[in-house]
């Protein structure tokens, strides 16, 4: 039997996956609830996201959806929503090819002339930071209006504290980037994927996750702790020792490396040095009418907003709008009072989109850094019947969790075969 400690959208993917294959197992969750970072409520009426607001489409994911019969309920958002920028006192839309940068007013004739010299500059570098990777592809201009707080906006994180190789080298891969970036994007636009929610929220998906393998899935069962033990591994729970043959870890860093701290003391006081950037979201209310997906902050504009997700232009949530706050540049944000919280979060909005705006909710969350505290995974070793599955180890966001589920479950069928 495997057993899965953890049931986010990783542990549930794995379970149905391992079932479908015809493996026994068990997942155990310390909360009340199934479905981990992802989480749905509905006040008033308005679906509001507490974790992931949409996700983008994949062979994988898409399979998925229809084994779970979930097609109906999906909604895609409409194609061609810009992405806008907040710089220098305007939202500016960001350019998605370099002719769109050069004929764009958020860069100045010195920062577009950098930008064609782009293709001549080489590819990343050792230990390179993303910021100064992106900094010698495309010039400071580029790097502090746009890329910079795109691609750190993904992990609330400063690219001038993550590496490339951790952090950035799969997208370079994925994206096909050899040598020059603007290349590579002009080859890949109009081939992204859709970006998509469902009727009811995001947690529609982790909830047929659950109600499809129920049986398999103990909630309110917290591990204590892992141990190996005559080619075995026993876990103890808050039902007793339960006893497997392989066990997966899909939970954060620092719970793992507790659970980890008598199988494997080594490996847990590596994974307790990982870094989360804590982060506020602040859902609002609004009667603005913009255009687009959201908005990222430049980097030097003096707000405590990383961004906004337009959840009414995605999908259809009436007049709602997400913000999000804090992250590695401001980590202290979090432990203010929620009433501060709303207050930024409310008058920053005013003051980007000249729109008034009322807060509904007022929440927490922490996601990993990818930052240079990964060089701890570098060697990183495990016996051979523990496993890692989880947003920290291999690739982020929920198609990537998705694979990540499926190919682990199809090396562990094999070991058993």
């Amino acid at each position: 039997m495997i057993a899965i400690v953890g049931a986010g959208i990783t542990g549930l993917a794995l379970a149905h996956y391992l079932s479908t294959l015809g493996v026994e197992c068990i997942v155990l969750e310390a909360a009340e609830t199934a479905g981990g970072a992802i989480r749905t409520v509905n006040e008033d009426g308005r679906v509001l996201e507490l974790g992931p607001q949409r996700m983008r489409t994949s062979r994988e994911l898409d399979r998925l959806i229809g084994e779970l019969g979930l097609e109906g309920q999906r909604i895609d958002a409409p194609a061609g929503l810009p992405l806008l920028i907040y710089h220098a006192g305007a939202l500016h839309r960001v350019p998605m090819g370099l002719r769109e940068a050069l004929r764009s007013d958020l860069f100045g004739w010195r920062g577009k002339l950098r930008l064609l010299v782009e293709p001549l500059t080489g590819g990343a570098r050792g230990d390179e930071t993303v910021a100064h990777y992106l900094t010698r592809k495309l010039g400071r201009e580029a790097y502090e209006r746009v890329a910079g707080p795109l691609f750190g906006g993904l992990y609330a994180s400063d690219p001038a504290d993550m590496l490339v190789r951790h952090s950035l080298a799969g997208l370079l891969r994925e994206l096909g980037v050899r040598r020059s970036l603007t290349r590579a994007l002009r080859r890949r636009r109009g081939a992204g994927s859709a970006v998509v929610s469902f009727r009811a929220g995001m947690q529609t998906l982790t909830d047929a996750l659950y109600a499809r393998h129920r049986d398999r899935i103990w909630l309110s069962t917290r591990v204590h702790g892992v141990r190996l033990a005559d080619g075995r591994v026993e876990l103890e729970t808050d039902r007793g020792t339960i006893e497997a043959s392989h066990v997966v870890l899909t939970t954060p860093a620092d719970v793992t490396a507790a659970l980890l701290r008598d199988a494997a003391p080594e490996a847990a006081g590596r994974l307790a040095r990982l870094q989360y950037n804590p982060l506020a979201i602040v859902h609002l209310h609004s009667d603005a009418r913009l255009e687009g997906s959201g908005y990222q902050v430049s980097f030097g504009e003096r707000l405590e907003t990383r961004g906004v997700t337009f959840n009414a232009n995605l999908f259809g949530r009436d007049g709602i709008y997400t913000a999000f706050l804090g992250g590695a540049r401001h980590p202290r944000l979090v432990d203010l009072p929620d009433f501060r919280i709303a207050a930024i979060a409310s008058a920053e909005f005013e003051l980007v989109t000249g729109a008034e705006a009322r807060v509904l909710r007022v929440s927490r969350t922490r996601i990993p850094a990818w930052d240079r505290s990964w060089k701890a995974l570098d060697g990183l070793e495990l016996p051979p019947r523990i496993h890692l599955a989880a947003n920290y180890e291999s690739r982020a966001g929920i198609p990537g969790r998705v694979v990540r589920a499926r190919q682990l479950a199809e090396t562990l069928a094999a070991r058993l075969s």
